[in-house]
């Protein structure tokens, strides 16, 4: 039986939680199929690396909208909104992750093309998750926003990044607290929400 690109991804998931450096000769060997074989299910080390993260950072977002949706009525400020607070959950998350922390310290050249490119695995999904989520609050409250959602969806993931990875971008520590303000800022400004 050749292994599914699922469990490939599965795979390369497990080997970055565990902190270990994503080879793909290893891989290929503990799925039991040749170098090839994997780069046709999923691609290059980039890929595979962008596919493993995703799967990571799909999940993490996952996890983080089902905590918020189970917090009880009023743990949230009234008018926080859903999309900011889970948000803000998955930042810290990614914040406080040791794998990836160490996959960022050993791989910083690797960590960024994969993480932060406009055409790569990670960044485009995580603007369509943002983009359902800014939706969800934009129907929910009827609010007109100012500009299309997937463009602010696209902002406030490069405004995450640039505070999340300010480290190997700029050479500043990561200030997950001044992400949300600036975060929040932006997204209630262009949305239209009123503090009361």
């Amino acid at each position: 039986m050749i292994a599914p690109r699922e469990e490939v991804v599965r795979r390369a998931a497990r080997t970055l939680l565990d902190g270990e450096r994503l080879d793909t000769t290893t891989l290929s060997a503990q799925l039991g199929i040749s170098r090839v074989t994997l780069f046709r299910r999923v691609g290059n080390r980039d890929a595979i690396l962008g596919e493993a993260m995703w799967w990571l950072a799909e999940r993490t977002l996952r996890r983080a909208a089902e905590a918020h949706d189970a917090r009880p009525e009023g743990a949230e400020p009234a008018a926080r909104l859903r999309s900011l607070a889970i948000i803000e959950d998955y930042r810290h998350v990614l914040g406080t992750a040791s794998s990836l922390r160490r996959f960022i310290d050993d791989e910083p050249t690797t960590a960024m093309r994969v993480l932060t490119d406009p055409r790569g695995r990670v960044q485009p999904r995580l603007v369509e998750a943002y983009t359902a989520l800014f939706e969800r609050d934009v129907e929910e409250r009827g609010l007109t926003p100012e500009v299309p959602l997937p463009v602010l969806a696209y902002a406030v993931v490069r405004l995450g990044e640039s505070f999340l990875y300010s480290d190997v971008m700029v050479a500043r520590d990561p200030d997950l607290k001044a992400a949300t303000t600036v975060v929040d800022a932006l997204v209630t400004g262009v949305l239209g929400v009123r503090g009361d």
